[in-house]
């Protein structure tokens, strides 16, 4: 029998210090440009988030959205188009319209110059019906191949360079380039225009609660930090588990496979959140240096120590998903145990799963704990108590879980597992914020710090190469397959068995 104890969280008197670092800005007036604002994208999160922050009254007054994309629409049709996506929110009528009355459409093609021409002649007469200050964030919801034309021509059209009484933001969808090459020529060819600053690169796990979370939870507690480290702790895993397939995105994803789309951004930059050492302030490119330098301490993997390291799977019926290639080799779980070779974390091993038709939905990072070095509960051996592990909560319910051994009630001395446990939608009234409303926020405030700098990104790839040169053209013997529903291949459990682990349920 498993106990439960709910915790209850006591929020600062706003005279406690603690308060100060609640303070709640709000963004210098800005317009919006989304690229691609026709797409999917734009309907499910970045419409939707933007809208939130409007009826909080977290958007500036001086504010507009301008969506751009090949779809025909009109300034009405787009603003149907948006009201649509925004029903689900149940908006009332008056939030709805004043939203909805500052948001313009551009239909064109993003290789003709005619489009910049006609997008700089209506930012300018927006910018003097909305703005002071013309600052402008340029949002690239496209395909990453059309980054470097949109920058290109945003240039050619005077819209791409910071003013002395102007900003310009532009962001970057994952992923980042398909290799390192690739990487560092789009960032050679988007630095020649913009300044890293202007730079941000979106990775919108990093907007979840429980991985902001990280930061305080670890560097604001004393009884934590001590024991964050190869002296305490057995082993981490991080588990990103969706329970449906590729869906709509076959045509993107069969190109792409699981190790791009999400192991190289998601689940590395998660890692670095856990393992990375405490930055000397909360300034944003200090606690990406720290970050960084973490990603850097990964052990390299060696070409022959990719098999003993790395899994891939693919789930039976992927190659009869509509826009898949017959025989592909795409893999649609990546499992993976890396090592980190520093101070800290010498000789404790990271387990990293990441896979798509898995048995549900669940993304975790679990700390699992070392076993006590003596049992004074005989016949109970160190072996045998359950281990202590801290578990943060992603998706589906955001939350943390402190797992540990209790006397049972009663007069016997019976020992169980206990959980101490709290979820953030306990602490808010309503639904928790979209993680893209905390990160197009930040975005509009100039704050980096949940973005992803360019060093980041290549030393992810650097770290991967020798993985993408191994699975290259199929091989070895491609992909294993796994039941849809299930947990993933069975060669994903043999990499921690081998070590005398198991993955812990989620």
């Amino acid at each position: 029998m498993k106990g439960e104890i709910k915790l209850e969280m006591s929020m600062p008197a706003e005279s406690d210090v603690r308060g100060s670092f609640c303070i709640e800005e709000i963004p210098k007036e800005a317009g919006f440009v989304i690229f691609g604002a026709s797409g999917d994208l734009t309907s499910r999160k970045l419409a939707p988030a933007l809208f939130n922050l409007h009826r909080k009254n977290r958007l500036p007054n001086g504010f507009y959205l301008v969506g751009c994309a090949r779809s025909q629409y009109a300034d009405n049709s787009f603003r149907a188009h948006l009201a649509e996506a925004l029903r689900p929110l149940s908006p009332t009528e008056e939030t709805l319209a004043s939203f909805l009355e500052r948001c313009y459409y551009l239909s064109g093609d993003y290789d003709d110059p005619a489009l910049y021409r006609r997008l700089a002649a209506l930012l300018a007469e927006l910018d003097h019906r909305y703005l002071k200050e013309a600052n402008h964030v340029f949002y690239l919801a496209t395909p990453p191949d059309l980054y470097e034309p949109v920058v290109e021509r945003l240039d050619a059209a005077g819209m791409a360079r910071d003013r002395p009484d102007a900003a310009v933001r532009a962001v970057f969808e994952k992923p980042f380039g398909r290799d390192l090459a690739s990487a560092l020529d789009l960032d050679r060819r988007l630095r020649a225009v913009l300044a890293e600053h202007q730079i941000y690169r979106i990775d919108h796990y990093l907007g979840k609660e429980t991985v902001q979370n990280f930061l305080l939870f670890r560097f604001a507690n004393s009884i934590f930090e001590p024991i964050w480290n190869r002296r305490y702790v057995d082993n981490v895993q991080i588990t990103v588990a969706e329970s449906l397939g590729v869906e709509h995105r076959a045509g993107y994803f069969d190109r792409t496979g699981q190790l791009r789309d999400m192991f190289q951004n998601h689940m590395l930059q998660m890692l670095a959140l856990v393992a990375m050492e405490p930055p000397p302030s909360f300034d944003a490119d200090r606690v990406r240096d720290e970050k960084t330098k973490l990603l850097r301490s990964i052990r390299p993997l060696q070409p022959g120590s990719v098999d003993k390291s790395f899994v891939r799977g693919q789930y039976e019926g992927y190659r009869q998903e509509p826009g898949v290639a017959p025989q592909s080799a795409a893999e649609t779980f990546v499992a993976a145990r890396l090592a980190i070779d520093n101070w800290r974390w010498e000789g404790v091993p990271f387990y990293l799963r990441v896979g798509k038709r898995l048995k549900r939905k669940a993304s975790e990072i679990v700390v699992t704990f070392k076993s006590v070095p003596h049992s004074m509960f005989q016949p109970l051996t160190p072996a045998d108590l359950v281990p202590n592990t801290l578990t943060f909560h992603v998706q589906p319910e955001e939350g943390i879980c402190l797992r540990f051994q209790a006397k049972r009630p009663g007069p016997r001395l019976c020992m169980d597992t206990t959980e101490m446990k709290f979820f953030y939608r306990d602490m808010v009234e309503g639904e928790l914020p979209d993680a893209y409303e905390r990160l197009l926020l930040d975005c509009l405030l100039a704050d980096p710090t949940l973005f992803i700098r360019h060093d980041a990104v290549e030393v992810s790839w650097s770290l991967l190469m020798p993985v993408l040169e191994r699975w290259a053209d199929g091989k070895p013997g491609g992909p294993h397959p796994y039941p849809a529903g299930s947990w993933g291949p069975a060669a994903a459990d043999l990499l921690l068995a081998s070590e005398g682990r198991s993955w812990v349920s989620v």
